[in-house]
Formats: C-alpha cells, structure tokens, sequence
C-alpha cells in the first residue's frame, strides 16, 4: 500500500511536507533538523512510517507507534531549544485485517526563533527550503531574530495533556494557602494553564506531580568558609523536581544548616536565625519565578558561606534591567520573565501579585547595621540575590571591588584577594588566611601579610593581643 491511497491524492517532498520510514536511532540530526527547519520557516508536516523515494506505507504497529511516537517527544524535548509547538496524530490503515498506524507530525511555524538544534554539545540552526532541510544562513538567522515574536517559555503549548489527578501536590498547596478553597479547572484554563483542547503549556508541566525534568534542576551547597575556593566544602545536594517541591527543598536545605544564637533585647533574650525565614522564601520563589528556562544546561545556585547565603538564578534581569550591584532592593521594578509561573504562584499566596517580594526581604533586615545589608548582583548571564548571615558579627565582606594599585614588590598570588578582603574592614590574620582557604602559618604571616604591610599596602593595629590588618587607601584605591 503507498501514501497516496491513504491520502486520496498525489504527494511529494515539499517546502512543507517529508517522510521518513522510521525514525534513525543512528543519525538522530537527520530527522530532528527538519523538525527545527519547518519551525524555523513556516512550518510543516513530517509523516513517519513512509518511505522517502516510493511512498510505500512501512506503518508500525499500535505498540510500535506508541514507541515511536514516546522516542519522538523525547528527543525533541532534550535537543530542540525552545520546543516548537507540534500535533501528533496516529492515521490507521489496514493490511490484510491487521491494523496498522502512520504517524503525523504537525510542526508549526515557532513564535520564538531561531529554533535551535543541540546535540552533543554542539548548537545548530536549520532552514526549510524547497523540500530541503539546511544550516541557516547568517541573513536568515538575524531576520528570524527580528521577526520574532516576544514570547515567553512558560506560555508555550508544550505536547502534554491536562488531567486533574496528575496535579494532587499543586492542588494540596493552593488549598494550604487559600483556607481549603479548590484551585478549580475554570481558573487553570483561565490563566493559561492548558488551552481549549486541554494541552498544557511549558509552566504547567513545570507544576506536574511527576516532573522530574532538567529545566528546574537545583544544586546547593554548604561551604565552610568564605569562598567557593575553599576545599572545605560541607556538602554539595543535587534537586530536581517539579516546582513547589524545588521550592520546599531549597528552603529546607538552607534551614537545616543555617545557625542560630541568642541576642539580648532589654531585659529579655530572644533567639536570632542567620536568615530570616521570610527573606529566604521570597528569594527562592524569586529564582524559581523569574528563572531564564529557555537556558538549558543552567540550575539555581543555592550557595551557603560562613557569612552569608547566595541564591543565583540562570538568565539577567529580565527587559533589560542594569547590570550592576544593587542595595536598595525596593528599587528593583519587577517585571515577570515567566507570566503562567507567576500566575499560579500568586494564585496560591505563594509570591504577591504587585512583585513586593524584594521589599519584604528589605523589611526583614531594616534593623540590620550597614555589613548586614542584603543585595542583589545582576549579570548578562544570572542575578544572585545576597542574604547576610545575621549571626556572623563581621557582616558580609564586599570582596567584589576592584582596585588599583602599583605592582607590589615581591608581591604573592594572594595579594589582590587580601587587599579586597581588608578593603572595607579590618580583619586578623587568621581571618585573612580562612577566607583564601589557606592556613594560618608563620609562612602566610610573613611572605604575605608583613610584606604588604612593609610595603605599606597594609596597615597593621593592635586590639588588645589581636592584630589587624587594613587597607591602606593612600597605596590603594577603588577603580
């Protein structure tokens, strides 16, 4: 049997129509480009179970389509950045009374292009031309940029359909926080949970009690001292899962390993956490809410040092907020990067709808003196949000500034680190030593720390028997 008895009419390789006998296990490029071209075009249909050149129907079997049909959407999934959106239908035929299926890949024409293809690492983008499947040229690449619609990932259809029973854990938490209210269907469809049809979008899937995927992976770590570089890392926790559980876990992660003292407040003593409860929650659904998901590859950084917590986030500041360090966190407009996200997360009282999530931060550290001020670090690529451990007494270190300064002579490695360590305040030699991750030796003491001071980098002073070391702002200033 060929295509053209079951279509009723004649059929060939077009700019919008291909065939493929069955998907190649081996050559796994050769068929997911042309998805990514008829995306990148103007869409396409790609009919899977007829050969190319005869159109002789080779069909599969029901379990045989299924299978097909699973290893199709997996691979796109994993390959093709942002997932186009796509319609899968299995056309029955029948030879000699055994019931046999074609497989109809509908490709539409993507809001968000370039689609792009990576395999192994290595990016690619394609072009449909003429019953042709190509690299992009470079014209084509920027006119797709221009032309592109500004969409964001979670409202994308993804291939998934809505069932209520597959969303318990989204349900139990709109009801935990609305007084036993239902999160009804109505409401879903009405932000853009699922469409007419039932097809969830990109966020939803996001919220299904089985998501496991890589676009909500977590890596938290817990440090003994000051820096990444140190070798004394307590632990290193690897999460992923759906959203409300990403969200738990961090919390929970940083509660458990956060200290704890006791302050006296007048006559009474009242115990003080290292961050406030508050402050981490709203930083953790901040990265969660406003994260960059078209990054694949990326994770929230969940980053635990002695003296303060960092939440990293993958993707800017979203429309083109400053690259810079930020204080003042009221200042910070939010703009939502994430509009389904955002709105389910406000629908159960989990963010505010007016984005007020950097102020509340704010408020929990007002008391706070000038070295225990949180503050939000924003780059080309993520945003990390600082949260000071209110119980370490000398405050964060601003061990981001640059300085200028003459060669020192006989000058170490070390030298630049120590003079942004002590830039700002005071600190002991064994202070000065944890922070680079080395040990407090008579060698450090030396062949570091004294030589700056006898060249006059450092200014040494006693405290009762612990000397200090300070910049000396005369040999060193800011850039």
């Amino acid at each position: 049997m060929f295509w053209e008895e079951l279509a009723g009419h004649n059929g060939w390789e077009n700019t919008t129509t291909e065939f493929k006998a069955a998907l190649n296990r081996d050559d796994i490029t050769g068929w997911l480009k042309t998805v990514a071209g008829f995306a990148n075009a103007d869409g396409g249909t790609l009919y899977i179970g007829v050969e190319d050149e005869t159109h002789k129907l080779i069909g599969f079997d029901r379990k045989g389509a299924d299978a097909e049909r699973n290893y199709f959407n997996n691979q796109v999934n994993e390959h093709l950045s942002p997932r186009p959106a796509l319609r899968i239908a299995c056309l029955p035929y029948r030879v000699k009374e055994k019931e046999r299926y074609i497989l109809r890949v509908h490709v539409e024409r993507s809001p968000v292009r370039p689609v792009i293809l990576k395999y192994k690492g290595v990016p690619a983008i394609y072009m449909r031309r003429d019953g042709f499947t190509n690299g992009a040229t470079y014209e084509e690449i920027i006119a797709m940029s221009i032309q592109s619609q500004p969409a964001q990932f979670d409202t994308l259809p993804a291939s998934r359909t809505y069932r209520r029973e597959e969303f318990r854990e989204l349900l139990q938490f709109y009801r935990e926080r609305n007084d036993g209210r239902e999160y009804t269907d109505k409401a879903l469809r009405s932000i853009g949970f699922h469409d007419a049809g039932g097809k969830l979008t990109n966020g939803a899937v996001l919220f299904a009690d089985d998501y496991d995927g890589t676009k909500t992976l977590l890596q938290c770590s817990a440090f003994a001292g000051f820096t990444k570089g140190s070798d004394r890392i307590v632990t290193v926790n690897r999460f992923r899962g759906n959203i409300l559980r990403s969200i738990r876990y961090a919390c929970d992660f940083i509660a458990q390993r956060m200290n704890h003292t006791i302050i006296k407040a007048g006559d009474t003593r009242q115990n003080l956490d290292a961050y406030p409860a508050r402050a981490v929650w709203e930083g953790i659904v901040n990265a969660i809410a406003h994260r960059d998901y078209f990054l694949d590859g990326t994770q929230i950084q969940v980053d635990m040092f002695r003296d303060r917590l960092e939440i990293s986030s993958p993707g800017s500041f979203y429309l083109g907020a400053p690259i810079q360090k930020t204080y003042d966190l009221s200042s910070i407009i939010s703009k939502r990067r994430n509009e389904l996200i955002c709105a389910v997360l406000v629908a159960c009282n989990a963010m505010e709808a007016a984005g007020t999530g950097f102020d509340k931060i704010a408020e929990e550290y007002a008391a706070a003196d000038s070295r225990h001020k949180p503050y939000i670090l924003s780059a080309s690529d993520h945003f990390t949000l600082v949260l000071p451990d209110l119980t370490y007494a000398g405050g964060t270190t601003m061990t981001d500034v640059k300085l200028i300064h003459l060669p020192v002579p006989h000058g170490t490695e070390h030298d630049d680190k120590v003079l942004a360590f002590c830039f700002h305040k005071a600190h002991k030699a064994s202070e000065i030593a944890d922070y680079l991750g080395l040990r407090d030796s008579t060698y450090f003491r030396r062949k570091v720390l004294q030589n700056l001071t006898d060249e006059a980098y450092l200014l040494a002073s006693k405290d009762g028997r612990a000397r200090y070391y300070r910049t000396n702002p005369a040999a060193v200033r800011r850039e």
